[in-house]
């Protein structure tokens, strides 16, 4: 008798054991939905080119960005920390946006134009997810980085994300999505405004941190977990690229000065996790 209820427990709990390839099969539907999504928006960054005045085409560029950055981070952490760490940065970017259109501070005085829709407070819904999506590839970039550290990370990876405005304000300024009070001496953007980046890049960076970062800093990292990580450093890397190859050759009157600024800044940070990734 004892052996028969011995027996039927073992049965019972080889039923509710998942299968030795579960969390691997579970990674790689995220893991898939972030290259497809990647696949996409490299496609739409070349149709930009292409048709620079189509402002829904630069709407799917950032639509496309943050659904890869989301999705490569649901591997990397998990679905729920994922979209938890997503939404606290469109929040802290969209808070910061909205602030920004009515004191100034902490950018500098501008204001959006009616070009990009919906606009929800005034700030364009798109610009907000921006945030997000380039949040979590900067954040994982300076993770990569420094794995363990607390202060590092949180200034790298501001710095990574301030890096990208290097290419992003004045491509918005040529689309005409925006307009400074006072035009400054970065190919119209005032200083102000990185120095705002750069401020609310470090609330970003600590609260994509208190969700995702100190927990995967200490708890070991499997596959589908690297390649998350792998795939959100990608997403930093080829927005260098493409940012880089667009001012420099393809965007009418091309900008050289632009394209070395930002493709430096940018590259610097990505070469550097990716210099990590291949220590290991």
């Amino acid at each position: 008798m004892e052996t028969w209820e011995t027996a039927r427990k073992s049965a019972a709990e080889a039923d509710e054991t998942p299968p030795a390839n579960a969390p691997r099969l579970a990674g790689a539907w995220p893991i898939a939905a972030g290259v497809a999504a990647l696949v996409a928006m490299v496609a739409a960054q070349i149709a930009t080119g292409l048709r620079p005045q189509d402002l829904r085409l630069t709407t799917a560029v950032v639509v496309l960005l943050a659904v890869s950055a989301l999705a490569f981070a649901a591997a990397a952490h998990t679905p729920r920390r994922a979209a938890g760490a997503f939404a606290a940065a469109v929040a802290a970017g969209y808070a910061a946006e909205w602030i920004g259109t009515r004191t100034g501070l902490p950018f500098g005085d501008y204001r959006y134009t009616d070009a990009l829709w919906p606009r929800p407070g005034g700030v364009p819904l798109v610009v907000a997810l921006a945030w997000g999506g380039m949040g979590l590839a900067a954040h994982a970039v300076a993770r990569r980085m420094a794995p363990r550290g607390r202060l590092t990370p949180i200034l790298a990876g501001a710095l990574a994300l301030t890096a990208w405005d290097l290419f992003l304000d004045p491509q918005m300024l040529r689309l005409g999505l925006w307009v400074w009070a006072e035009p400054g001496p970065y190919h119209g953007v005032p200083l102000t405004n990185f120095a705002g980046w750069l401020l609310v890049s470090v609330l970003v960076m600590v609260l994509v941190d208190r969700v995702t970062g100190r927990a995967a800093a200490n708890r070991p990292v499997s596959g589908a977990q690297a390649a998350g990580t792998t795939g959100l450093v990608t997403l930093y890397t080829v927005m260098a690229m493409m940012e880089t190859v667009g001012f420099a050759v393809v965007f009418r009157p091309p900008d050289p000065f632009v394209a070395a600024a930002g493709g430096l800044a940018m590259g610097a940070f990505a070469l550097l996790a990716w210099r990590r990734a291949w220590r290991r």
